[in-house]
């Protein structure tokens, strides 16, 4: 008896154990089991980013963590460059990593560098409206060694300006005349030498004078300290003295207050009479000097006029 042979079962066999032996081939070339899978990270630089080529390395304090995926121009800033990583999962991305490009040795080649992430920073986590993480970025050694120069010529310039300026051809004559007139007076202390060897040595005995005239004026110093205690002393004595006569001359004027009440109306009627007496004297001196003889004889009468009639005596 002969035995047949399904042969479209046979074929539809041989092409699934020929596209299952492609498919584990496949899996175990991509990495089977052990694949690595890689998160997405976003990172904006404000410098040019020559040298950064697509698959770069990633590295993390100098472990290759991933790869630059992309590298595209803002489409609303064309300032800023926009680099995609792709960095394996779990590589601690905290919020305070930051980014900078690098150069390896003298080929020029660039990738980029994590660094920093402390502990107690949280996790780096995509912020609406951006699609992915952010890693803040740093200027690279080269930007800031640009910034550096570009100061330092700066400052170059300025200074050139500043030596320019001041090596001006009026600056330059004013600076020829001043070295003239310092070579002028330098040759006239030189044609004194001797005039002012003099005058130092007297200057040298006047301070020495004078110290021994200070050294003589302590002892003076120290006695006009001791009057000027004395003064103080007598001064506080007087100061005493002054308040015992303020008090005598408060009583003082007491007193006088009352003897002015009571003399004063007596003092008043004295001159009244006596001012009478005056005007009689005066009358009476007016009199003698018309009639001396009237102080001697008395008073005569006066004649009768005419057609008057005596009276008898």
């Amino acid at each position: 008896m002969e035995n047949k042979v399904n042969l479209p079962l046979v074929g539809a066999f041989v092409l699934v154990l020929a596209a299952v032996l492609l498919a584990g081939i496949l899996w175990l070339a991509s990495g089977g089991a052990f694949r690595t899978h890689y998160d997405l990270y976003q990172a904006m630089e404000d410098e040019s980013v020559a040298g950064l080529n697509l698959n770069a390395p990633v590295k993390y304090n100098g472990v290759d963590v991933g790869k630059v995926r992309q590298i595209t121009l803002d489409a609303n800033n064309p300032q800023h460059v926009t680099l995609l990583f792709e960095i394996e999962r779990g590589t601690p991305i905290k919020e305070n990593t930051v980014a900078i490009l690098k150069t390896q040795g003298l080929t020029g080649i660039a990738y980029v560098e994590l660094s920093g992430g402390t502990a107690e920073s949280p996790m780096l986590r995509a912020v609406p409206p951006n699609r992915y993480p952010v890693i803040q970025t740093r200027p690279s050694l080269a930007a800031r060694l640009e910034n550096v120069l570009t100061t330092l010529l700066a400052k170059l310039d300025d200074t050139s300006s500043g030596i320019n300026a001041f090596l001006s051809e009026g600056n330059r004559t004013a600076f020829t005349s001043a070295m003239a007139d310092i070579a002028a007076v330098a040759r006239t202390v030189a044609a004194r030498n001797a005039l002012i060897d003099r005058g130092i040595v007297d200057a040298a005995r006047t301070l020495g004078n004078s110290a021994q005239a200070s050294a003589r004026l302590d002892p003076v110093l120290e006695r006009v300290g001791r009057s000027a205690d004395a003064v103080e002393k007598m001064g506080d004595s007087v100061a005493l003295t002054s308040t015992s006569a303020g008090k005598t001359i408060d009583t003082v004027g007491a007193d006088v207050k009352r003897i002015s009440a009571q003399t004063l109306p007596e003092l008043e009627r004295l001159m009244g009479e006596l001012s009478a007496l005056s005007g009689s004297l005066r009358r009476l001196s007016e009199q003698t000097e018309r009639d001396p003889r009237g102080l001697l004889f008395g008073r005569k009468p006066v004649p009768l006029g005419p057609g008057e009639v005596g009276s008898a005596p």
